[in-house]
């Protein structure tokens, strides 16, 4: 097999692991990696909406916390969330005019 998916924790979807170069895949191969992560990539604009939703009630916490450890922890877990919602813009605008590549 050229390609496969492999589910990503971090992010939430599937991403596509090239096991040959995209430029050795057959247009057959190709056509099969890009309608399979055209349905992954329809999934991502929900998956930015729920981490946008954690960070809101992790934002919530925050602004009612006292404690300062606590609050470090919260701004922590909240960039990190940000960090994923960055990723998937960039793996978002992975579509059919660019060749699908590991982003590790």
């Amino acid at each position: 097999m050229a390609y496969e998916f492999v589910y990503d924790e971090r992010l939430g979807i599937e991403l596509p692991v090239l096991h040959v170069p995209w430029e050795q895949m057959t247009e057959r191969e190709r056509a099969a990696l890009l309608h399979d992560w055209e349905r992954i990539r329809g999934t991502i604009p929900d998956r930015i909406r729920q981490l946008e939703l954690a960070i809101v009630e992790k934002q919530k916490r925050l602004d009612e916390e006292d404690d300062f450890p606590l609050s470090c922890k919260l701004n922590g877990e909240i960039a990190e969330l940000a960090s994923r919602i960055t990723d998937l813009h960039l793996w978002f605008r992975v579509d059919q005019d660019a060749s699908v590549k590991g982003h590790q």
